[in-house]
């Protein structure tokens, strides 16, 4: 109940800011908020979107350069919004709502004219080691008016709808076996029972979507040649419902890497966005050829631009050249 109150609360600041945001909630079915983001109408229907992951290092590890590109392509895309695909601040998460590494890993990073747009945000592990509750307060929202973060919500920007999930409590690992690390699992517990309703929201509210495309953001890897490899209780839980959904797009972090990896019995495409700052080198394991489309082992960033029509995907490394695109429309794709 608490973290329902919290999330009410944040919401009803971007109720009070709609006309300057472009958002407005509106009730959905299902206990996944959602969000409506009118496009601009000079755009012709089209929305961009910038997304970056596990960054939260005020600005070490090449943060601040992914940050300085970052706002240069914004600028050339007039992106929408951006998205974060979690582990905000490292390496701990938040000690709380006046935890100086908020500004000091967002605030005084993301300082491009560009990146002056709404970010939405998932939880990673590392942000459950902290406050988790911090993050999803509105006291955040009024130091920097851009911060949004909620454990379940969905963007309905009319071509394409972002459903975003909460993907750490899937971890067994973090319950049975947590190390030395302490997770802040209020409003998670029982957590079986959230994870069926989780995922059970998740289903009804897919399958209410009318949009043209469907994009589903998590922290942790469905499927990745990366660090951590796949998430097996993603892959036997989560992945299902996606393929049953005719889901286009899985969108995570987690994975110090950006990787594109495709599915080769349907349209499903797997994005991974974790190169916002400290990166692994060389950390990659063996994987079909045929399916991995693209892997860096470096910084960097993704774009996605979608039309009723077409998504275009690119891959950003930290000079902002483009090291991987691709393209798919409905009915076929091509590179």
């Amino acid at each position: 109940m608490a973290s329902r109150n919290c999330k009410n609360n944040i919401l009803s600041i971007f109720q009070f800011s709609v006309t300057l945001l472009a958002l407005c909630l509106v009730h959905s079915g299902a206990d996944f908020d959602r969000l409506e983001y009118a496009l601009k109408s000079d755009h012709h229907q089209s929305l961009s979107v910038l997304v970056v992951g596990d960054w939260g290092r005020k600005g070490l590890f090449n943060q601040s350069q992914v940050a300085a590109q970052m706002g240069i392509v914004g600028e050339k895309m007039d992106i929408d919004f951006i998205i974060s695909t979690g582990d905000n601040f490292y390496d701990d998460g938040l000690t709380g709502e006046d935890d100086p590494a908020f500004e000091e890993s967002f605030s005084k990073v993301y300082t491009a004219p560009s990146l002056q747009k709404q970010w939405f945000s998932v939880l990673g592990n590392h942000d459950y080691r902290g406050d988790t509750l911090a993050q999803f307060s509105s006291l955040l929202t009024k130091k920097d008016k851009r911060w949004l973060c909620l454990r379940t919500h969905v963007i309905d920007a009319e071509v394409v709808d972002f459903f975003f999930i909460d993907t750490a409590p899937f971890q067994t690992k973090y319950f049975t076996d947590p190390e030395d690390h302490k997770y802040d699992w209020r409003g998670v517990l029982p957590r079986e029972k959230y994870l069926k309703n989780q995922l059970k929201d998740l289903d009804n509210v897919l399958k209410e979507s009318k949009a043209k495309w469907k994009v589903v953001v998590g922290h942790h890897t469905i499927q990745s040649a990366g660090h951590h490899g796949n998430t097996q209780e993603l892959v036997d839980r989560l992945l299902p419902v996606l393929l049953e959904n005719n889901v286009d797009l899985y969108v995570n972090g987690h994975d110090h890497c950006l990787e594109h990896i495709s599915n080769p019995d349907s349209p499903l495409q797997f994005l991974t966005s974790g190169g916002g700052s400290k990166a692994w080198k060389g950390d990659i394991h063996e994987w079909d050829a045929k399916t991995l489309k693209f892997y860096h082992d470096g910084q960097g960033f993704m774009s996605m631009q979608f039309t009723k029509a077409e998504v275009e995907i690119k891959f950003y490394d930290i000079f902002g050249n483009v090291m991987h695109k691709w393209s798919a429309s409905k009915g076929h794709d091509f590179m």
